[in-house]
């Protein structure tokens, strides 16, 4: 746990990959994209101050990724079942009405800090900064407009036999409060297997906290086809970060033994997820951080696997992340409405956030997200499909 990110070097290819089955996929019309081909760029809509946001369809190895300019929102992720028929995996949105007006983060980048910093400020360097406060009372996910609500510069990406897209952002200086000028490249990737690797890089030029990750919702039975409390899940964990009522850690790695959150030997989602135990209560079911086995690592490394029993699709993520964010989908109420005409209702979808720990900044004995003139913040995070 003492290991400084700066160290941290992405791996240029993935450290797990999982063979995509069946066909390939008979890809909708309106975005291209052919599989191994060059990514496909179409206008998806306008902002309200006259941006142009598209979209990027982009295919390989058997799995399809569409991808929004706005927020670098992964919009659609298209995967086989044990039949070889393909589904989208992740929920969103048909237009970027949507995603303006009420999206709970779904599929975006995250930062310049994914989760949350306690009371909105942070002290670095002996000056304390202030951020919005926009999960009262904490920051939550970069602020009121983080790097989900920004739109990115994005081109094709191709290295060796790799395809996928390259985003590009520069945050200013005091962009939500926070110090520095970020140069943010994220890089998402499709190896020939039909992985999706997604390399994050960034440089600033003043002292700051850096800690992005994707914020996509995950439903492997496919979207809008129901509740994920079915999906089994292991994470190779054996703690995690306990939270205030207000969802902050309290400072405790605490061990998952003997409570709902031992996900080590695999078990269903939804097996624990009403017992009556107080950290249950505060997230409203799971929504916490657990402090990988592995810890931070220079290349990605095998920490989460979750299998859907219906479809047989299997999700495997790999990481140089020291945590991930487990959330369950509590707070989506039946509000909103995804591209299967179906709402969302609580459980519908799950996150795997890969992260440094949630408040870092204010947190000693967690492992530094501070970036430094002169460092290069580097992380990687590959999913890996199957079917079984």
């Amino acid at each position: 746990m003492t290991i400084d990110r700066r160290t941290v070097m992405a791996a240029g290819a993935a450290g797990v990959a999982a063979a995509a089955v069946g066909t390939a996929p008979a890809f909708a019309s309106g975005g291209g994209g052919r599989p191994g081909g060059r990514p496909a760029k179409e206008l998806f809509g306008t902002l309200p101050d006259g941006t142009r946001v598209h979209r990027w369809t982009v295919a390989a190895g058997g799995t399809r990724l569409r991808v929004l300019s706005y927020g670098g929102i992964v919009q659609a992720l298209e995967v086989p079942d044990r039949h070889g028929r393909y589904a989208n995996v992740s929920l969103g949105f048909d237009t970027l009405e949507d995603y303006v007006a009420s999206s709970p983060y779904f599929g975006a980048i995250i930062g310049r800090y994914g989760n949350r910093i306690a009371g909105g400020a942070f002290t670095l360097d002996g000056r304390t900064y202030r951020l919005p406060v926009n999960d009262d009372p904490n920051s939550l996910h970069g602020g009121d407009k983080g790097f989900d609500k920004r739109v990115w510069d994005v081109e094709p990406y191709a290295q060796g036999p790799d395809t996928g897209l390259t985003l590009r952002y520069i945050s200013a200086d005091g962009e939500m409060g926070y110090p520095g000028t970020l140069r943010i490249r994220v890089d998402y990737v499709l190896t020939p297997h039909g992985d999706f690797r997604i390399d994050y890089e960034a440089t600033t030029d003043r002292a700051t906290v850096v800690n992005l990750t994707n914020h996509t919702y995950f439903n492997l039975a496919g979207e809008g086809r129901g509740g994920i409390l079915d999906h089994t899940l292991r994470i190779a964990a054996s703690r995690y970060t306990p939270v205030d009522s207000t969802l902050i850690p309290t400072g405790e790695l605490a061990r998952v033994a003997h409570t709902p959150f031992d996900f080590r030997g695999g078990k269903p989602v939804g097996r624990d997820i009403r017992e009556a135990h107080p950290q249950i209560v505060f997230g409203r079911g799971y929504d916490h951080n657990f402090v990988l086995d592995k810890g931070l690592t220079d290349t990605p490394r095998h920490a989460v696997t979750v299998t859907e029993p219906v479809s047989g699709r299997v999700m495997q993520i790999a990481t140089t992340e020291p945590g991930v964010q487990f959330y369950s989908g509590n707070f989506l109420d039946a509000t909103l409405t995804g591209p299967s005409g179906k709402v969302y209702r609580q459980g519908d979808g799950f996150c795997l956030e890969t992260q440094h720990f949630p408040d870092s900044p204010n947190q000693p004995s967690f492992p530094s997200t501070v970036l430094r003139p002169g460092q290069t913040y580097r992380s990687t995070t590959v999913h890996s499909f199957a079917a079984r």
